[in-house]
């Protein structure tokens, strides 16, 4: 999956992407969880995550019957980078759990050290472009890629979001379809 994931970003063909890679690499994405308890709380889980997202949201844009004309590289670049947010995030801690036998053991679980507390669509937005420029829909769509899992008083401002840039609704529903009906 490391391969796939880097030989996806190697292709696109903008300025500050290498840099942006060697960031991701000295990083821990390619180890780290998804989330801590819902999806893909496994080691390794947004890398699995973020391809997922690319591909259900590469296959949503061939075949959606609104025609879209979206580059592969916004593809690529919104759906592989939309939890860029999560790199350096969790951490591992330990607790109390009875095992199977009834006997008490220490349990590795995740939990959440947020060192740069930016929110999270703009906190990908802001880390992605410390490297490289996104595009305005880039930007919106992975801004407001967790649409209505938003605060309810910015449903208005997501609507207009998701009207204004469509992108951004279809990142939204593929991140979640890669959430509930893969990563779970």
């Amino acid at each position: 999956m490391k391969e796939r994931f880097l030989e996806l970003l190697r292709s696109i063909q903008r300025d500050g992407i290498e840099d942006l890679i060697k960031f991701i690499e000295s990083t821990d994405f390619f180890k780290a969880p998804a989330s801590t308890k819902f999806h893909g709380n496994f080691e390794g889980g947004l890398l699995q995550h973020s391809l997922k997202v690319y591909d259900i949201l590469k296959e949503k844009l061939k075949n959606t019957p609104v025609p879209m004309n979206i580059s592969e590289e916004t593809i690529k670049i919104v759906a592989l980078l939309h939890d860029i947010c999560k790199v350096n995030f969790y951490k591992v801690d330990y607790r109390n759990a009875k095992n199977e036998l009834g006997v008490w053991e220490k349990v590795p679980y995740y939990t959440v050290e947020d060192t740069i507390p930016y929110g999270h669509g703009e906190k990908s937005v802001m880390m992605i472009t410390e490297y490289m420029k996104l595009t305005v829909e880039e930007k919106y769509a992975i801004r407001w890629h967790m649409g209505l899992s938003e605060p309810k008083e910015l449903y208005g401002t997501i609507g207009n979001a998701f009207t204004k840039y469509p992108l951004a609704l279809m990142l939204f529903e593929a991140d979640l379809e890669a959430t509930y009906l893969f990563d779970t």
